[in-house]
C-alpha cells in the first residue's frame, strides 16, 4: 500500500529510526557497541554489539523483552534531557560504558539496568527510582546516577549498597545534573564525571533559587496544574553552578575559581593527566581552562582564551595528548579559520574549518572539519601528518580506538545514512534499518552572490522549463548554530515534497550559519535583521537568475521553525515587496524572552543594550504587516515559550493587522507527535497555496 511522504516522515521520525548511532569501541578492539531500533518505523531503541573481527552483530538489550514500564513513566529529568537533545526515539536512548566497554549502564522507565556486553546478560538493579543519567565507574565496580536531584552510587554486581553521596540543601538545589543552559546551549548534557580510578566523582551543584519561574500551562486541560520551570531569560539571573569532588566514602571538597567572573561551567575532562574544567564569562568573551588539584579543590590557569566578540565552544575540547599537551583551538584571523592547536601551536591548516574533536588517542587526533561548508569530513592528525578518512560529498562523523574506526555519514548521491567499522580484518558495514523515502530529491546546490551563499534549489519532480513558472517557497533556518544546505540527499526530502505540491523551493545558509569561519559567524553580532534577511534575498535572486523559467518572483512565500520562524515573520514584515506570505513556527519574536547564553552571545545584555533588542524584536514591527502570516506554536514548548507568539499576536491585533494563529496543545519545540508532524506539513501547504497560487 502506498504511503504519503508526510505520513512516512512522521512515522519514521524523519527517517532517523533504524539508523545505527552512539558508537563506542572497546580499547582492545574486541567489540563495538551502538544503539539502533529494529525497524525504520519502530521507535524503541535497542543496545547492540558488533564483533570487529567478523562483522557479526548481536542484540544485547531489547526493551520489548524486558519487564519495564513504558515511556509514560520517564523521569522529568529524562524528558527534559530528550527535549534538549532533540531525541525523538524511545527505549534505550543513551548508555555509558566502563573503561574496557565490558559493561554498559542505561535506564528504562526510570529503572537502572546494566548489560554485560561479553555475555549478553542484562541485570535490573534495585536503584532508587526514578533513575537518571547512570554512569559506570571506569573499573566497572559501581554506577553513579541521579535520583530526586541527588547523586547516588550503587555497587555492582548485585546493587547491595545503594547510597546518596550528598543531599541537596534545598528543593532548588541538585547534584549531578546539567542545568538548562548547559544542556540547551553548551552541549553539556551531563553533570557528573568519574575519576580514572573510580574513587571520586566530580559533580555539578546547581542552585536554581535565583532563576525566574515561568509556568507552562495546558489550556486544553484546565484541570491540570501548570508546570513550573526555571527559565533564565536574557538579562535575568542564571542558576548558580559550582563543582564539588565527592569521594565514594562520603568526603567532600569544593572546587575554587572566580565564579563571579566566570559563572558558566562549559565542560570537564578527567584523564590520566588529571582533572580539567572549562569556565566561561557571562559575556562569553573569555574562557579559561583550569587544572584542578583533587586533593584540595584549588585551580590553576592552564589556558586563557579571549575574543572581542565571543569565545566559541568547540565540541570535544579540551583534550590532552599522551605527553599531556593541551589540545585546544585558535581562531586564526589571517586565514579566517578555526584551527586545532597542540601545546599552543596550530596543527591544522588555514582554510580547514574545524567542527569538532571526536577523540584524542596518544598523539593522534580524530576530528571533523570542512573545506567546503556543505560537507563535513572526518580527519586524522598525528605527528606523521594529516589524513582525510572520508570521501565523496557528504556529512560524516566517527569514533576511533586503537586499530578500529567507526565511520558514519550521509551522502548527496544516496538516500539514508550509513555506518561502517574499519578493522584490521576488513571493513564491516553496520546495517541501517531505516526506511527509504518514497521521494527522491532533485536538488541543485549553488553559490549565490558575491558572498557565495550556499543555496539549494529544489524543483518539482518531472518539471520542465515549458511547464510554466512556479510560486517560490523559501525554507531556511538562516541563523547561528545550524545549517540547512548540506551535501546530504535525505536533507531535501521534505523540500522535494513541498516542491511537488507546486513550488520552487529555495534554501539559503547566509551569514551567521556554521562552517564558513569565525568572521562569517560573527557577521550577525548585534544584528540578526540586516545580514540574515539580505542573504535570503540574495539566495532567492540568484536562484531566479539561474532558473528564470521556473521561479515566479511575484509569488514568493517563506516558512521556518524557531530562528527560521522568526526569519519568516521578519521577511513578510520588513520586505513585503519580496515576500508575499509567511509561515512562522515557534518564532522567538521578542529576544528578551529567550535564554541568557544564546541571546546575550549575539545581542548583548538587554539592560546594557536595550536598543539592540528593540531592533531585533518583531513586536515593534507588528504595524507593518500587510501580507498573510500564519503563526504556529506548541503550547508545551519550554524552549521558545508560547508567550512569543501570543504577545506578537496581541501586538498585531492592537495594530489591526489580520493574521492566523495555530496553537498546538501538548506539543513541545520538537513537535514529535506523529499525527501533528504529518498534518503540520499539509496545513502549511494549504495556507501557502491559498495565499500564493492565485496572486
Amino acid at each position: 500500500m502506498s504511503i504519503s511522504y508526510p505520513r512516512q516522515s512522521a512515522r519514521t521520525r524523519r527517517f532517523t529510526l533504524g539508523v545505527p548511532r552512539a558508537f563506542q569501541i572497546a580499547p582492545d578492539g574486541s567489540r563495538v557497541a551502538f544503539l539502533r531500533t529494529k525497524a525504520g518505523d519502530d521507535p524503541v531503541t535497542c543496545l547492540w554489539t558488533l564483533d570487529p573481527a567478523t562483522g557479526e552483530e548481536r542484540l544485547v538489550a531489547d526493551p520489548g523483552a524486558l519487564d519495564v514500564p513504558g515511556e509514560e513513566n520517564l523521569p522529568a529529568e529524562e524528558r527534559a534531557r530528550r527535549e534538549r537533545a532533540r531525541e525523538q526515539a524511545g527505549g534505550i536512548v543513551g548508555y555509558a560504558g566502563d573503561r574496557d566497554l565490558r559493561n554498559a549502564a542505561f535506564t528504562l522507565g526510570g529503572r537502572l539496568y546494566v548489560a554485560d556486553l561479553e555475555t549478553g546478560r542484562v541485570r535490573d538493579l534495585p536503584a532508587r527510582a526514578p533513575v537518571f543519567d547512570p554512569r559506570l565507574d571506569p573499573a566497572g565496580r559501581r554506577v553513579a546516577y541521579v535520583s530526586g536531584r541527588t547523586l547516588r552510587v550503587i555497587d555492582l554486581p548485585d546493587g547491595a549498597d545503594d547510597r546518596a553521596l550528598v543531599q541537596p540543601e534545598t528543593e532548588q538545589i541538585s547534584y549531578g545534573l546539567a542545568e538548562f543552559i548547559a544542556a540547551e546551549e553548551m552541549g553539556r548534557m551531563r553533570g557528573h564525571w568519574w575519576s580514572p580510578d573510580g574513587g571520586t566523582l566530580l559533580a555539578a551543584r546547581v542552585d536554581e533559587t535565583p532563576v525566574l519561574r515561568w509556568h507552562i500551562a495546558d489550556p486544553a486541560n484546565p484541570d491540570r496544574t501548570p508546570a513550573e520551570v526555571a527559565y533564565p531569560a536574557a538579562g535575568t539571573p542564571n542558576a548558580i553552578v559550582s563543582l564539588v569532588l565527592l569521594k565514594v566514602d562520603g568526603r567532600r571538597t569544593a572546587i575554587a575559581w572566580d565564579k563571579g567572573e566566570f559563572p558558566y561551567v562549559v565542560t570537564a575532562v578527567w584523564d590520566k593527566h588529571g582533572l580539567l574544567i572549562v569556565v566561561q564569562s557571562r559575556d562569553q568573551r573569555s574562557q579559561r581552562v583550569l587544572k584542578v588539584d583533587p586533593s584540595n579543590g584549588e585551580t590553576a590557569l592552564l589556558h586563557n582564551a579571549h575574543d572581542a566578540v565571543w569565545s566559541e565552544i568547540v565540541p570535544g575540547l579540551p583534550a590532552r595528548t599522551a605527553k599531556g599537551d593541551l589540545v585546544w583551538f585558535v581562531e586564526d584571523r589571517e586565514t579566517d579559520t578555526r584551527r586545532i592547536t597542540v601545546g599552543g601551536e596550530p596543527v591544522t591548516p588555514g582554510g580547514l574549518q574545524v567542527r569538532s574533536v571526536l577523540g584524542v588517542e596518544g598523539d593522534a587526533i580524530l576530528f571533523t572539519a570542512s573545506e567546503e561548508p556543505t560537507e563535513v569530513h572526518v580527519w586524522h592528525h598525528s605527528p606523521e601528518g594529516l589524513t582525510r578518512l572520508t570521501e565523496g560529498r557528504g556529512v560524516f562523523g566517527g569514533v576511533r580506538s586503537g586499530d578500529v574506526t567507526v565511520i558514519t555519514g550521509s551522502r548527496l548521491d544516496s538516500a539514508g545514512a550509513a555506518a561502517e567499522v574499519r578493522a584490521p580484518s576488513g571493513v564491516h558495514p553496520v546495517a541501517s534499518l531505516a526506511e527509504t523515502p518514497v521521494i527522491t530529491p532533485r536538488v541543485e546546490l549553488l553559490n549565490a552572490g558575491d558572498r557565495e551563499i550556499r543555496t539549494a534549489v529544489v524543483l518539482p519532480t518531472g518539471w520542465e522549463p515549458g511547464d510554466g513558472r512556479l510560486p517560490v517557497l523559501l525554507d531556511p533556518y538562516g541563523g547561528p548554530g545550524a545549517q540547512r544546505v548540506l551535501a546530504v540527499q535525505r536533507a531535501y526530502c521534505e523540500a522535494q515534497w513541498l516542491a511537488d505540491q507546486g513550488f520552487a523551493v529555495v534554501i539559503g545558509d547566509g551569514r551567521g550559519t556554521p562552517g564558513r569561519g569565525p568572521a562569517w559567524e560573527r557577521a550577525v553580532h548585534r544584528d540578526f535583521v540586516e545580514p540574515v534577511l539580505q542573504d535570503q534575498i540574495t539566495a532567492l535572486m540568484e536562484a531566479a537568475r539561474l532558473h528564470p523559467a521556473a521561479l515566479d518572483l511575484d509569488r514568493v512565500g517563506i516558512r521556518g521553525w524557531s530562528f527560521g520562524g522568526w526569519l519568516a515573520a521578519l521577511a513578510v514584515l520588513c520586505r513585503p515587496d519580496v515576500f508575499h506570505a509567511g509561515v512562522a513556527g515557534a518564532p522567538p519574536t521578542d529576544w528578551r524572552l529567550y535564554d541568557t547564553h544564546y541571546t546575550e552571545r549575539y545581542l548583548g545584555h538587554p539592560d546594557e543594550e536595550p536598543e539592540v533588542y528593540d531592533a531585533n524584536s518583531l513586536i515593534g514591527l507588528a504595524g507593518r504587516l500587510e501580507r498573510p502570516l500564519l503563526l504556529i506554536h506548541g503550547l508545551a514548548d519550554d524552549n521558545v515559550v508560547a508567550a512569543h507568539t501570543l504577545r506578537f499576536s496581541s501586538a498585531l491585533v492592537a495594530q489591526g493587522r489580520p493574521h492566523t494563529v495555530l496553537p498546538l496543545s501538548g506539543v513541545t519545540h520538537m513537535t514529535p507527535q506523529e499525527v501533528v508532524a504529518e498534518n503540520l506539513l499539509v496545513l502549511q501547504v494549504d495556507f501557502l497555496k491559498a495565499n500564493l497560487t492565485d496572486r
